[in-house]
């Protein structure tokens, strides 16, 4: 009787445990049950917000489930990126994540996350030039104008980024390495009040994204002196790169924007999040409001973000180094 009944005791215990291992593949089954929150580690009007809200909506039409855009702002997106970090991987925690996840690796030496292997990439979904801008009223025309005053006016010449250690901060110091001058740093919490303090007058100069510069460039608020990447953008074909307008060849930066998730979150969720993502990237209205705005939609597969991510970790912890650039720069 004994064997009878710690034979169904195993048999029993087995069950559940199937049952349990089983869990995850029923849930990929028919996930999305709920709403997913997108983690934004940026503030509110800035090139992320913008991706998200596009993004967002696709999403949101293709998985069923709305898309709720969470900001959280803080520590140059480390806080963020660190809720996406540690949230479970059961698919509803979703990061919109930066070039500062590369950046940080090479700029912080202690992280509460490791950049690479405690997230699980989806697909990479916008890479953009930034865009060095300037106040109408700054007497200035040029980018070489401009550089020559702050060589005149040493740490007198402000200029605004979305946060310590973001792209737009390591252009800038990159740009100061490499044209030999000296600025007076000033990080905010997202491109958005960088963009109002350069309206308003309290920084001379920010280098960010070209989604939410280009429309008071052409409102005429604010002047394009360059774009940083390699070629001229199609957005604003007027407007020459650095490497032209300074006489800085070789020069190049760029700001991109990928959703990943939390490591080990399943395989079959990744796949649905990386297919909705892939085609909210391909509709024509999407493909035409990031193009508009200098943005170049991408879409790629999990592998090759992971091996792109990869790749911006050793180029710009290299520039970091070479450029001295240190945390409170």
């Amino acid at each position: 009787m004994k064997e009878i009944v710690l034979t169904r005791r195993w048999i029993l215990a087995a069950v559940l445990m199937n049952a349990w291992v089983d869990a995850p593949v029923h849930a990929a089954d028919t996930y999305p049950v709920r709403a997913i929150r997108m983690i934004v580690p940026f503030s509110a009007g800035g090139a992320a917000d913008i991706i998200a809200r596009l993004m967002g909506a696709r999403l949101t039409e293709s998985l069923g489930q709305p898309i709720v855009i969470d900001a959280r702002p803080g520590g140059g997106t480390v806080l963020g990126t660190e809720i996406v970090a540690r949230a479970n991987p059961d698919g509803y925690t979703l990061g919109l994540l930066a070039t500062s996840l590369a950046l940080n690796t090479g700029l912080l030496s202690k992280l509460p996350y490791d950049s690479v292997k405690d997230f699980s990439p989806v697909t990479l979904a916008v890479d953009t030039p930034l865009i060095i801008v300037v106040p109408a009223s700054l007497p200035v025309k040029s980018l070489s104008e401009l550089i020559a005053m702050a060589k005149s006016k040493p740490n007198r010449i402000a200029y605004g980024s979305s946060g310590q250690g973001t792209s737009g901060h390591l252009a800038n110091e990159l740009l100061s390495y490499r044209a030999g001058i000296t600025m007076l740093h000033v990080p905010y919490k997202g491109a958005g009040q960088a963009l109002v303090d350069l309206m308003g007058g309290q920084v001379q100069m920010v280098c960010t994204s070209t989604l939410p510069a280009l429309p008071h460039v052409r409102s005429g608020q604010l002047r394009g002196l360059a774009v940083t990447t390699a070629a001229r953008t199609r957005a604003a074909p007027d407007i020459p790169t650095v490497a032209e307008a300074a006489s800085l060849p070789g020069y190049r930066a760029s700001t991109w924007y990928a959703m990943f998730v939390p490591a080990r979150t399943p395989a079959a969720i990744v796949s649905t999040l990386h297919r909705a993502s892939v085609q909210a990237l391909k509709t024509p209205q999407v493909v035409e409001q990031l193009v508009a705005q200098g943005a170049d939609p991408i879409g790629n597969t999990p592998d090759e973000l992971r091996q792109f991510l990869q790749g911006e970790i050793d180029v710009w912890t290299k520039v970091i180094k070479q450029a001295g650039i240190k945390p409170g720069n």
